[in-house]
């Protein structure tokens, strides 16, 4: 049992992702749904059904115990692990649930033979390949020690081809970018030339959003589909102004207090009133996945405008200066994430305090209480 023991609530307006799904595929095609990480700390069940509603017949977990949860939970469409199987037990598990997992080791894959064996039937699986990330799948170098297995161990199926894009979303790397297309478009032949025509996914959700050669037969919509803009601050930002955001966060006012010139507030003295101020003590610290880093950066929104922390945050408390702000009382509300007006807080807002990415962002945040919005 989860015990709710802070006042947050996380709102998250699954029409809005629906939305952004919607403007992935016209730019894409094939667009899985990548819901790891909970959906990006959205929610991994209630994401998963709004997007089938919208069509998606591929979803994409993390581990493969995720990919046993969106199964248990009544998804009958595909799903794929991006981790793929660590041990066994996982190996197990992906093959009674229908699981995909994605393959880079050749260790994986001697641990999955042990079970199609068992089974008497075969695996299915994603075959990973690293073309320029440095991070997991299998290298250029070991494409024939591959197909070679993969002949000699026929109950071992792949379906799907994948590798992952390390700077889609930054102009200045356009070269590597096309130098990682190349690389698995290569690998693609050479597994066509022994025999193996596979789905193929590159792109992500940059990838779809501006390089439509790289979307081969499928992408796999991420960040995009929550209403961040992978591609914000650089030449390419147009093509993700139609993204609507999807999650808000508010929290409590505990206290309003004045605050005297020269007196100072919080652990560590960090904060030393300049003037005399009214401050705000706001329901909301780093137990609650609001990060300790915002600490004399960040901001808030209270009565649709901005009010910035002052001092360090606590484990579930902030102070933020509403001087400015007419008639704050004990029990307003505060928008960390989200809000109305010109004080609006964006992702990237708090991700940019933060500093940090909006994927953190809604990952912690969005391990509080959460409401939808349908």
């Amino acid at each position: 049992m989860t015990i709710a023991y802070n006042t947050f609530e996380v709102e998250v307006d699954l029409n809005a992702i629906r939305h952004n799904y919607r403007l992935l595929r016209e730019k894409g095609s094939n667009v899985y749904g990548v819901v790891k990480a909970d959906a990006y700390g959205h929610g991994l069940f209630e994401v998963a059904r709004a997007l089938e509603a919208e069509g998606a017949d591929t979803f994409a977990v993390g581990t493969v115990g995720e990919g046993m949860q969106l199964r248990k939970s009544g998804c009958s469409k595909r799903i794929i692990s991006l981790l793929g199987p660590l041990n066994e037990e996982d190996c197990f598990n992906a093959f009674q649930s229908s699981i995909i997992p994605f393959i880079g080791e050749f260790e994986q894959l001697e641990m999955l033979t042990g079970v199609a064996s068992a089974q008497g039937r075969r695996v299915e699986i994603c075959l990973k390949f690293d073309t320029g990330m440095s991070r997991l799948g299998f290298g250029v170098h070991e494409i024939d020690d591959l197909i070679d297995w993969l002949k000699k161990n026929p109950e071992v199926s792949p379906v799907l081809a994948s590798s992952h894009l390390a700077t889609s979303d930054d102009p200045a790397y356009e070269g590597y970018i096309s130098k990682q297309a190349g690389t698995f478009s290569d690998i693609l032949q050479r597994l066509g030339n022994a025999g193996y025509e596979l789905e193929a996914s590159l792109a992500n959700s940059a990838g779809i959003l501006v390089h439509d050669q790289l979307h081969y037969s499928a992408q796999r919509g991420g960040i995009a589909m929550y209403g961040s803009n992978p591609l914000l601050g650089t030449k390419w930002s147009e093509a993700g102004n139609d993204l609507k955001p999807a999650m808000q966060v508010r929290t409590k006012v505990a206290s309003v207090r004045k605050l005297k010139k020269g007196q100072a507030i919080s652990y560590g003295c960090t904060y030393t009133a300049e003037r005399d101020m009214t401050v705000a003590v706001v329901c909301a610290g780093y137990a609650d996945g609001y990060s300790r880093g915002l600490s004399n950066a960040g901001q808030v929104c209270i009565h649709g405008k901005r009010a910035r922390i002052l001092g360090r945050v606590c484990m579930q408390l902030c102070i933020v200066d509403v001087s400015h702000i007419e008639d704050v009382k004990f029990g307003d509300s505060v928008y960390l994430l989200g809000g109305e007006g010109e004080g609006r807080i964006s992702a990237e807002d708090l991700a940019g305090w933060w500093q940090t990415i909006t994927y953190e962002v809604f990952c912690l945040l969005g391990m509080n209480p959460r409401t939808y919005k349908k």
